[in-house]
């Protein structure tokens, strides 16, 4: 079974991978798309080889992923699967994401929810990291981002 716990996650990963670079090749305009190319190629070699890897018994990592750490992983994999089907061009990239991302933090984060300090620092930290990635995306790489809903 312990095999099957590499095979299967890493040809999921595969799948998506190439999926998404499907995707980024055949978007317009095409100059637009061309850091999330560069991307997604580096992603699929990556995931063709570890999937390669443990269909062929090499993989060495772990025991493959156990029922708990599922249950951990499944409310972050619910919201980013909202985020990657709707929210994003719904709400616009930045909007989107730094919902996704205080969401996210909010469960995850160990700090205790209980305490208002620890509520300012993950609103600190969300306002840092879309921040970052405006700063990233939009004026170092010059890349398209879907349009904002709420602030045109």
């Amino acid at each position: 079974m312990s095999r099957w716990q590499h095979i299967i996650p890493s040809g999921l990963v595969a799948l998506a991978g190439i999926w998404i670079c499907f995707i980024s090749y055949t978007q317009q305009p095409a100059q637009a798309f061309l850091f999330p190319r560069l991307i997604s190629t580096v992603f699929v070699a990556l995931a063709l080889w570890t999937f390669a890897k443990a269909v062929l018994g090499w993989s060495r990592a772990g025991d493959g992923i156990s029922r708990r750490i599922i249950v951990n992983i499944l409310p972050g994999l619910i919201v980013l699967l909202i985020y990657v089907f709707w929210a994003a061009k719904a709400l616009g990239f930045y909007t989107a994401s730094a919902i996704v991302f205080f969401t996210l933090l909010s469960i995850y984060d160990p700090n205790p929810h209980s305490e208002m300090r620890s509520w300012i620092k993950r609103i600190i930290i969300t306002v840092g990291f879309v921040a970052v990635m405006y700063g990233l995306f939009a004026h170092v790489l010059s890349v398209f981002t879907p349009k904002e809903a709420l602030f045109q």
